[in-house]
């Protein structure tokens, strides 16, 4: 049985990321979306998707990353690759993935190891634990020399910390505001705002909504959801934990310096009991 209270798909699940973004049938979903990242000398011509969820030697994560090949209005040929995340290592992880259409672009017997332009386009609903990278909701990341000079062109990081993203719906000035608005706010919709009402975006709620879901697709966009919402929850439990573990640590070095028990207690939020126990 299908269960919800939302009109619209969670586009952090696997299935609504792929839904909104990874179906031939919503190419211009993408395209509009892809044409606010990239360059103007990679503005898309043509593209085409590159199935990577039945690669055997892909971790089962990469279900809700895929690879787009594009041709530029120029005539170059290049690599996008979309990803929705919340892992472990990210960065690692991401360099790591990065590392799947480099390799695809080999090519048998005489190489000049000449390689297409690579793009990773990164939406987390997640931000990273360093303080300077929670100051920037989009990160534009490239290869740089010790004087900040482009050392390489064609290996370009965009990773769009989500949380970060703040604007209300009086506040959005670009089109790129009004997607990431969307994107962010899109399970908690009734009804289309106002300043969504474009073609593009009606298009968007259209896609997204559940009663046009076939009851096959409603089955598989419920797992995703669970899965979704458990891994969620592992996280923030596991953040959580760490957060006391820390609480715990400075009262301990508090305690040992013999700070009097109320300033503990008003510092680190630790109960009187806890605080015995150290």
């Amino acid at each position: 049985i299908f269960c919800t209270y939302a009109r619209y798909i969670n586009p952090y699940t696997d299935f609504g990321f792929k839904k909104l973004f990874g179906e031939e049938a919503n190419k211009d979903l993408l395209l509009d979306f892809l044409y606010q990242l990239l360059p103007a000398h990679h503005q898309i011509q043509e593209l085409s998707f590159k199935n990577v969820e039945n690669l055997p030697d892909l971790p089962t994560e990469r279900k809700a990353i895929f690879d787009i090949h594009c041709k530029a209005i120029s005539g170059e040929y290049f690599v996008v690759e979309m990803q929705k995340a919340k892992i472990n290592f990210f960065k690692d992880r991401s360099l790591f993935y990065l590392t799947f259409p480099i390799r695809e672009q080999a090519k048998r017997g005489e190489w000049d190891f000449k390689l297409t332009p690579i793009y990773m386009i990164a939406v987390l609903d997640f931000e990273y634990d360093e303080e300077e990278e929670r100051r920037k909701f989009l990160r534009h990341v490239q290869l740089k020399d010790q004087d900040c000079d482009v050392f390489y062109d064609k290996l370009h990081f965009k990773f769009i910390q989500m949380p970060l993203f703040t604007k209300e719906e009086h506040e959005l000035e670009t089109h790129f505001d009004k997607w990431i608005y969307f994107l962010k706010k899109l399970e908690t919709f009734d009804d289309i705002p106002t300043i969504l009402k474009e073609p593009i975006f009606e298009k968007a709620f259209k896609t997204a909504e559940v009663a046009n879901m076939t009851p096959e697709q409603r089955d598989e966009y419920e797992q995703s959801r669970l899965s979704y919402l458990e891994v969620k929850e592992a996280v923030n439990t596991a953040e959580m934990d760490g957060h006391k573990r820390a609480r715990i640590e400075i009262a301990r070095e508090l305690k040992k310096n013999g700070v009097a028990k109320d300033i503990i207690k008003k510092s680190t939020g630790l109960s009187d009991d806890e605080i015995d126990k150290l």
